[in-house]
């Protein structure tokens, strides 16, 4: 066998680099390998302008000319960028001390910006760079890829809602026959869920360090020991829209990373759990999937239109959560001050989220394909006359019958009953007859309660 060493999608170890490239390509800018070199390049060049704006009497205050240079090699860095940086981390077998030497050579022949040239990484210990960047990383494709995307399923679920509110379903508890609700209720209550899941993500404060070796600001004070450093530092952070965890050892602890990854687990939860209620009603013949010309369900069986949307959006929640539990469970554990078990998880951020796109992107394409099919549901609904025990036997103990659901259980547990049956036993009754005829008016299809307005008041 001769395969190729270059990767092509074809050869790529990874399915996220091979069979669903095309799917992962949002995150790319944020989550790859030059994504993350362009958040160090960002994040040396804002600590080295604010430094340049501190007062300090060896580094003068850059010119507008002077930023301008400096903020486009964050604007239009590229790959070729990147590439120079691998090239250099050959040599210092080191990748920010790469960085910082990618940023020098950048500067060399720019007079003003080359005097400046030792205050890149001034003071920094690599994981000041390196925290940061993942917290910059992380809230935007959180805010540009992952909540969008949640979103968009949340908006589909809620059409659902909306468009099923007044199917009647027949419930099913353990399994078997129960009170019966709509069909869309039954998406609004994972719209609900998914909603909360959402918000969850959504409100997790991403926290940075940028404050020296073990934390304490030992460098900086050594150099300038009358400048409020931990200020400054402050300050240098919530101009890249990050909150600074004030107490830390050498690596900003990733506390927060693991409140996002189990926020993440848990909308992919509540995703696998639709992912397999579905695939159930369209085993019952609940919901017909729109077929589309040339797909093949079956190499050897034709008529198979099968559920894989969901199946594929539920075998990748669960890689997807494997990573992320790792990480959250992993990265807040530390020896001492420091050490590298972090660095290495890290540079998964990618194949979590990556597998949670193609779950979600698999789930939306299902969610798309689904046509009701109302005559099966109907047919099921109305066979099962004994969900009608539970309303009379409550308002048999409203109007104090002797033993109601003693008696409507020897009438209908594990039997079933017939709609004649059940019309005798509530003729037979020593009830009111408003009561009665309220009863004998009701059907499983009109036993839905309120389903259908909460199906349609979802929001």
């Amino acid at each position: 066998m001769k395969i190729a060493k270059e990767l092509t999608a074809l050869n790529a170890v990874s399915p996220l680099d091979g069979r669903y490239a095309s799917r992962c390509d949002e995150l790319r800018p944020f989550l790859s390998e030059a994504g993350f070199m362009a958040h160090r390049v960002e994040v040396e060049i804002n600590w080295l302008i604010a430094l340049s704006e501190a007062g300090l009497p060896e580094l003068p205050k850059f010119s507008a000319k002077s930023k301008q240079v400096l903020n486009k090699i964050v604007s239009q860095f590229s790959e070729q960028d990147a590439q120079r940086i691998k090239e250099i981390e050959r040599t210092t077998n080191h990748d920010v001390k790469a960085v910082e030497y990618f940023l020098k050579e950048k500067i060399a022949n720019d007079k003003a910006l080359a005097k400046a040239a030792e205050f890149i990484h001034f003071a920094c210990t690599s994981e000041d760079i390196n925290n940061t960047s993942h917290a910059l990383m992380l809230t935007r494709v959180r805010d540009q890829v992952v909540l969008p995307k949640l979103e968009e399923i949340l908006a589909k679920l809620i059409t659902y809602a909306k468009q099923y509110a007044n199917q009647p379903l027949l419930s099913r508890t353990h399994g078997q026959p129960a009170s019966p609700s709509t069909m869309g209720k039954e998406f609004a209550n994972v719209a609900a869920r998914l909603k909360n899941a959402i918000e969850a993500i959504r409100k997790v404060e991403a926290l940075a360090k940028m404050n020296g070796a073990t934390g304490n600001y030992n460098a900086h004070l050594s150099a300038y020991p009358d400048i409020n450093w931990a200020s400054f530092s402050k300050n240098v952070l919530k101009g890249l829209g990050l909150k600074q965890n004030e107490y830390t050892i050498q690596i900003e602890p990733h506390d927060w990373m693991a409140a996002l990854f189990d926020a993440i687990a848990r909308a992919n939860t509540i995703l696998l759990d639709l992912n397999r209620d579905i695939w159930a009603y369209i085993s019952l013949g609940y919901f017909k999937q729109k077929l589309k010309e040339g797909e093949v369900g079956s190499s050897t069986m034709p008529h198979k239109v099968n559920p894989i949307d969901f199946e594929n959006s539920e075998g990748n929640i669960g890689l997807a959560n494997a990573v992320l539990r790792h990480l959250s469970e992993k990265l807040p554990v530390s020896r001492w001050q420091r050490d590298l078990t972090d660095s290495t998880v890290l540079r998964n951020l990618g194949v979590a989220l990556g597998y949670c796109l193609v779950a979600w992107d698999s789930h939306l394409k299902g969610l798309g394909k689904l046509e009701l099919n109302a005559a099966a549901i109907d047919a099921d609904i109305d066979s099962c006359w004994e969900v009608l025990a539970e309303p009379v036997q409550t308002v048999m103990r409203r109007y104090g019958l002797p033993q109601p659901y003693e008696q409507l259980k020897a009438l209908t547990r594990g039997r079933g009953i017939t709609e004649e049956a059940l019309r005798e036993f509530i003729a037979n009754l020593d009830l009111p007859k408003d009561a009665k005829q309220r009863l004998l008016k009701m059907t499983p299809r009109s036993y839905i309660g309120h389903a259908h307005k909460l199906a349609k008041s979802i929001k």
